[in-house]
């Protein structure tokens, strides 16, 4: 099994993301792109790429269903804080969004997208010799 060399670089940049999902979820004026997507569509992307980050940082298969758990969870969670925020709306086509999201990205786990920072690693971290 591969092991990244720059894993602290990737859980800090995974955590920020994270971060970032929580605070677009409970704000009162979230960013948005400039360009118009759906609502449903930005929370699948969200959490794909929250649980695509994760999987190529940790490879075994608990952790990951560990990792799917906590996600989804998480999007659920967000939902009920949007509603007792009183700014903000419980969805449940939210949730299900965002369990999407976790869903599809799993899917990738068997795929070459699931070795893109070991790709990245390779080409930063790649001694040249003269």
């Amino acid at each position: 099994m591969n092991q990244l060399r720059l894993k602290p670089l990737w859980l800090l940049i995974g955590y920020l993301m994270v971060a970032f999902v929580i605070y677009s979820s409970l704000t009162t004026s979230p960013l948005t792109p400039s360009f118009k997507f759906s609502d449903k569509f930005m929370h699948i992307v969200g959490y794909f790429g929250l649980m695509g980050w994760f999987i190529q940082i940790y490879q075994q298969k608990k952790t990951r269903i560990l990792l799917a758990v906590i996600f989804i969870c998480m999007g659920v969670l967000m939902e009920f804080l949007q509603d007792l925020g009183g700014v903000r709306y419980f969805e449940v086509n939210d949730m299900l969004a965002n369990a999407t999201g976790v869903l599809l990205a799993w899917a990738l786990v068997k795929t070459p997208l699931s070795e893109t920072l070991f790709f990245v690693e390779k080409k930063l971290l790649k001694q040249r010799t003269y």
